[in-house]
């Protein structure tokens, strides 16, 4: 069996990972020995009594800024050869399905989790592979958008949602979203399953649920058709 990924999420939030990770999906993938979880708690590489990670920005301006001492203390000791250390920030490259697939090749994944006003720079520059926002809109704190992201790359680990293929026919995968799915009963409340998928002719139903992929993706994502 291949090495776990192995996933370290710095944060100054440590309690609001442990039932996340811990729950479902995660856990499961844990206990199969796809993925390792770690949550690395950024005052544990403080020097000062009040374990402080924020000051002031230089230059003036609102709010505080995350330091950079405890950040590279805590990635430095982290740190393998070709990991990856993923920055959640607004100004970083919109996440999306291609991304989390892209993330799965890695062997390492370290999560910064800012907060405050930002981080400072020099983390950025010279700490980090991948800057990376879950939208346009901001968070309290970055722990809440790495939760995303970690869900969307654990669930296409090879085997952690069950058989082959389990995540070949999801939307964005082919820029289109899915197709409607129904299940039982028949007829709801007066609302009647499609016939097509009833009927067992399995060329219908793939080209019906192409056909009603292509127009739900035009109607609701235009972009995508791009």
């Amino acid at each position: 069996m291949p090495e776990p990924l192995r996933i370290d999420v710095i944060t100054i939030f440590p309690a609001m990972l442990g039932g996340f990770l811990g729950e479902s999906m995660l856990k499961r993938a844990e206990d199969m020995g796809a993925v390792r979880f770690q949550i690395v708690n950024l005052r544990d590489f403080t020097a000062d009594r009040h374990q402080t990670v924020d000051d002031r920005p230089y230059g003036g301006g609102p709010g505080m800024i995350m330091k950079a001492e405890p950040l590279f203390q805590a990635v430095e000791s982290l740190r393998t050869p070709g990991v990856r250390v993923i920055l959640l920030t607004p100004q970083g490259r919109r996440f999306d399905q291609v991304m989390a697939r892209s993330l799965t090749n890695a062997r390492h994944l370290i999560f910064l989790c800012g907060h405050y006003e930002g981080v400072d720079e020099r983390v950025s520059e010279n700490l980090v592979t991948d800057e990376i926002s879950i939208g346009d809109y901001i968070l309290t704190n970055g722990t809440l958008a790495a939760t995303v992201v970690i869900d969307a790359v654990v669930r296409l680990l090879p085997n952690v949602l069950g058989g082959e293929g389990a995540t070949e026919e999801e939307s964005f995968d082919h820029c289109r979203l899915e197709y409607p799915q129904y299940t039982r009963p028949e007829v709801f409340r007066g609302m009647k399953v499609p016939d097509v998928l009833l009927s067992g002719d399995h060329a219908a139903i793939r080209r019906w649920r192409d056909e009603q992929s292509h127009r739900r993706t035009s109607e609701r994502r235009p972009d995508l058709m791009k």
